[in-house]
């Protein structure tokens, strides 16, 4: 079971009746998975984007975190796989740590 789906099926519906509330929840097919997680992935993202503090801002990240584990989960690779990806684009590209802003590309 991916580790968002056990966030959402396990502890968020706890956490609603505990404020003496019921939720409906339901399973996704992979279909309707992939898409919701594209969707919270986006909803974080702007979060994180209109963070004020660090520590919100790490907060956020935290939770975009864990949308790309279950993503990449999905998409059939595990997180050692992507962060190998990640590492050799890294090498291959460059990575945003040098601040290196591209502002444009000519042709000569």
């Amino acid at each position: 079971m991916p580790i968002y789906n056990k966030l959402v099926r396990d502890l968020i519906p706890g956490i609603i009746e505990k404020d003496s509330k019921t939720c409906v929840t339901y399973i996704l097919d992979d279909s309707q998975y992939i898409t919701e997680v594209n969707k919270k992935v986006h909803e974080e993202l702007a979060e994180y984007e209109g963070a004020i503090s660090s520590d919100d801002a790490v907060e956020e990240l935290a939770d975009l975190l864990e949308l790309i584990y279950a993503a990449a989960k999905f998409h059939g690779v595990t997180v050692g796989e992507l962060e190998a990806v990640r590492a050799e684009k890294a090498v291959e590209r460059g990575s945003f740590e040098e601040r290196i802003f591209l502002v444009e590309v000519e042709d000569d």
